[in-house]
């Protein structure tokens, strides 16, 4: 695992500046020597002098040279994603186009249009940061755009925001939240998918070092403190792997490796238990050197090996060896029980396979060579362009299908004929019948999921056999979209019921048609706006909808103005009906600007509209973001709010920096649960703790115990994180009680 230092502050001078430039120009060639073809090195140079050159007058936030941040874009490429000249010449120019005087004329001029139209490609997804949400999606299809046509623009675009968050430290505490959450939201997901597991896990580990500091340093520090300890651990538990490997002559590598602390933390949540109480730490490695014919033989041989010496868990086993993943990836996991009652989890792989877990797709390149493992990605990038091709208006919404779908785990389910379908993690069996074909998915009335009858909305799991039911009788409806996530099922309900509504809709055309004629005037476009305008709907389509199916009472147009050919509404009365889409603020105090700090309470405060989000319930001392809502002024969440990733990500404008001011006079409604051995007076001892020596206010509280177990929830009235901080860690002292937390999400018991 990677410590995460922070870097001294820039202090250099001209001439050791220039000494720094060339020192890791030197190293960015050192790294590139094996990949090397005669014109190869002129080629490099002339992108270096030519992206130095046109950064001359840049740094960085850090006070750097800007030119440092290009060749450490490029040595990221060639060094932890295996990519070659052409991608490094590509790296150095990244950011020219963007930034400085340099066309792509001038880039296709020198190295040709190859080169030229991957640094167009970067160019055009460059701006991602600080767009509204609408362009950020738009962005991020030319991002996959891209991909499909020359992955290499994604390769180095991680590359670009790998190096953006290793230098972080710079940047502005609001910068780092949102430049964070878009990195959990959008880049770790895709690196992930890209089978760049190495990176991922970085992003994953520095997001979280500034959106969670507190829990991120905890656990760093809790890890080093057990890192003896641990080590000790893994050689007890590989000594006599090892001997088995040895004597069965394999070729091999064994190790043990720490997991990221993100993925530890994650563990934390779900299982609900404390640090100690995480067994998987670590994982055990096994990388052995086999000939490619040999390869799953052998997986399972040591898999043999070590279920021989340790006893596995059935449910823990993982084949991606018959069944690589999407995105390339070959291992076989397994977890067992090892000494002393601790499970292990082992991780088995060829040397091919590590580097493709390691390099991902750029490694997948190098060993294609027309296997399954090809044509998975190339599905994949299919399934990518179908997605693309629907021309849906919300692009928000695409942005999180696109998530959905692509970025997620996959599953694997078969036919009645014993075809295998891949899907995202999380399909329904509607989602499968589109899967097989749009006109089977249309009609579909019902499934037998493994021979048994199961309603459209089933959930599908990996090795599910699925029978689709149809009748010529089905249409799709507005329920279908509640259990499909795949783009393609989405796309396709939506436009049957957009057909749909058009038949309705022709209805309420003829109505309006004989209103109009009746008032004396034409049905022509001007006529018909003005119309939809006053009540608020967005196209022709919804106004005919709508007086289809008598939600807009046609008596109102009597109050239209008419002039010869041409109706005039009056004031639009609906407005007020409508939910207003500015935000309301008092008008002496305007929502305040982008870099602006707003202070939430206390006598110091902005006097604006606010409210605190009920996704997190933020109390003061908590750190938190305002985040500008239509209709309601500001929200304010905690950062590690569940809804946070998502809101920096995709709406970066619209945050705005909060901070609290000290105020003991007002009261936060919280609550915390309390696990524990259920024993007498345990709830006395709560009670008289919380409302007797803390003087805390009880809300509500309830508490049941089953087979020696109680579980409590209580609501209390507390003035800022520093009392509820105290609260739990006085409740956890009690005699019996064994895990106390605060609630995080809208989970606060009703």
């Amino acid at each position: 695992m990677k410590t995460i230092e922070q870097k001294p502050k820039y202090n250099l001078n001209e001439d050791e500046e220039k000494k720094l430039i060339v020192r890791e120009y030197r190293a960015l060639m050192r790294l590139l020597k094996d990949k090397l073809k005669p014109g190869d090195k002129d080629l490099i140079r002339a992108a270096f002098e030519m992206a130095a050159e046109a950064h001359s007058s840049m740094r960085r936030k850090s006070g750097e040279p800007y030119i440092l941040h290009p060749i450490a874009v490029a040595k990221i490429c060639v060094e932890e994603i295996g990519l070659g000249v052409r991608s490094t010449i590509c790296a150095l120019l990244h950011d020219t186009v963007e930034d400085t005087d340099v066309t792509l004329q001038d880039i296709e001029k020198e190295f040709g249009e190859e080169i030229s139209r991957i640094v167009d490609g970067l160019t055009k997804i460059s701006n991602v940061i600080d767009t509204t949400a609408s362009q950020q999606a738009d962005n991020f299809k030319k991002i996959l755009l891209t991909l499909t046509d020359d992955p290499r623009v994604i390769l180095i675009k991680l590359a670009d925001r790998l190096n953006n968050m290793r230098t972080l430290d710079s940047m502005k505490r609001e910068k780092q939240l949102k430049i964070s959450s878009e990195t959990m939201y959008i880049f770790a997901p895709l690196a992930h998918r890209m089978g760049l597991y190495a990176i991922k896990t970085e992003f994953e580990d520095l997001a979280m070092k500034y959106l969670e500091p507190d829990i991120y340093k905890d656990i760093a520090r809790r890890l080093a403190d057990s890192k003896r300890e641990r080590t000790r651990y893994i050689n007890e538990f590989i000594k006599p792997i090892r001997e088995k490997l040895e004597k069965n002559n394999f070729n091999f590598e064994i190790y043990g490796r720490p997991k990221n602390i993100h993925s530890i933390w994650n563990k934390m949540k779900k299982k609900q238990v404390a640090f100690e109480e995480v067994y998987d730490l670590f994982a055990i490695r096994i990388i052995l050197d086999s000939l490619p014919e040999k390869e799953k033989e052998e997986c399972w041989k040591v898999y043999s090996l070590i279920t021989d010496e340790y006893t596995p868990s059935i449910e823990r086993l993982r084949d991606w060896v018959s069944n690589p993943k999407a995105n390339g990836y070959e291992a076989l996991h397994t977890t067992v029980m090892g000494p002393r009652g601790k499970w292990v989890e082992v991780q088995i792989r060829t040397r091919r396979m590590n580097e493709i877990a390691e390099k991902g797709l750029a490694a997948h390149w190098k060993y294609k060579e027309g296997t399954a493992a090809e044509n998975r990605f190339d599905k994949w990038f299919q399934q990518i362009r179908e997605t693309l091709n629907n021309d849906d208006p919300d692009s928000v919404s695409f942005l999180q299908d696109f998530k959905t779908s692509f970025l997620t785990e996959e599953i694997y389910v078969y036919t009645p004929k014993g075809d295998i379908k891949m899907l995202p993690a999380g399909s329904s069996t509607l989602d499968f019948a589109f899967a097989i074909h749009s006109a089977i998915g249309a009609k579909t009335i019902g499934a037998k999921v493994n021979h048994k009858l199961v309603p459209l909305s089933h959930k599908l799991s990996s090795g599910d056999q699925i029978e689709i039911i149809t009748s010529n009788k089905q249409t799709p409806s507005e329920d279908w979209l509640k259990f499909v996530i795949t783009p393609k099922a989405k796309n396709k309900v939506k436009d049957a019921l957009k057909e749909e509504k058009k038949k309705v809709a022709d209805e309420g055309k003829y109505t309006l048609m004989r209103k109009l004629e009746g008032m004396g005037v034409t049905m022509y476009q001007g006529n018909i706006e003005a119309i939809a305008q006053y009540y608020k709907l967005n196209s022709n389509l919804d106004l005919f909808y709508q007086i289809a199916i008598k939600n807009i009472d046609l008596k109102e147009l009597k109050e239209f103005k008419v002039f010869g050919d041409r109706l005039e509404a009056p004031s639009p009365v609906k407005a007020a009906e409508q939910k207003s889409e500015i935000i309301t603020a008092p008008a002496h105090h305007p929502v305040p600007a982008k870099d602006a700090e707003l202070i939430i309470f206390g006598e110091s405060s902005d006097r604006i509209m606010y409210h605190l989000a009920h996704c997190c319930k933020p109390i003061p001392g908590d750190d938190v973001f305002g985040f500008i809502t239509t209709g309601k002024g500001l929200t304010i969440h905690r950062t590690n709010c569940p809804n946070a990733a998502k809101l920096m990500a995709n709406y970066g404008h619209r945050i705005v920096k909060t901070k609290w001011a000290k105020n003991k006079e007002i009261s936060f409604l919280t609550g915390i649960k309390i696990l524990g051995i259920d024993d007498v007076g345990m709830v006395s001892r709560i009670t008289n703790l919380i409302s007797g020596e803390l003087k805390i206010n009880i809300a509500a509280l309830t508490i049941e115990a089953t087979e020696g177990v109680f579980e409590g929830n209580i609501k209390v009235f507390v003035h800022d994180k520093e009392e509820l901080d105290e609260l739990v860690e006085r409740v956890l002292k009690l005699d019996g009680v064994e895990t106390v937390e605060r609630y995080d999400t809208e989970d606060l018991p009703k």
